[in-house]
């Protein structure tokens, strides 16, 4: 009997195989009102929250923040973020969602929790909660 793959049992491996699962499920979605995934990313971050600078977006979004200086601009251009100077330091930008772009990410974001809830109809109320705090704690 030969051993298991490594793969199968690495970490690494299955969250990028969990987060793809997840998300090719939702990206027609996302596709369908236009957006790309890091559009996506970068509007359900800024949704309902406060201003972030660039670097704490490109954090947040997991992508370089030269690709995510030039994705505000053309989301800006397109009505979807605003971008500021930061009060506290001048030489940074702020980041905030616009209405327009509030308006076009309310409805994924119910669309998003539905899909999730499907994704997890597997495990029982207490795993999902469970494995949320730990990939919360991991991340």
């Amino acid at each position: 009997m030969s051993e298991p793959r490594f793969v199968d049992g690495y970490l690494g491996y299955l969250l990028g195989q969990a987060n793809h699962t997840l998300f090719k499920g939702f990206e027609p979605e996302v596709r369908a009102a236009g957006l790309s995934s890091i559009e996506w990313r970068v509007l359900v971050t800024l949704h309902d929250g406060a201003p972030l600078t660039v670097s704490q977006l490109a954090h947040e979004v997991l992508s370089k923040q030269p690709t995510v200086t030039k994705l505000v601009q053309r989301m800006g251009e397109q009505g979807w973020v605003a971008l500021q100077a930061d009060p506290a330091d001048q030489r940074r930008t702020l980041v905030a969602a616009t209405a327009a772009g509030k308006r076009l990410v309310k409805p994924l974001v119910g669309k998003a929790r539905q899909h999730e809830t499907h994704v997890l109809q597997a495990l029982d109320a207490g795993e999902r909660e469970a494995l949320k705090r730990l990939l919360a704690r991991l991340a």
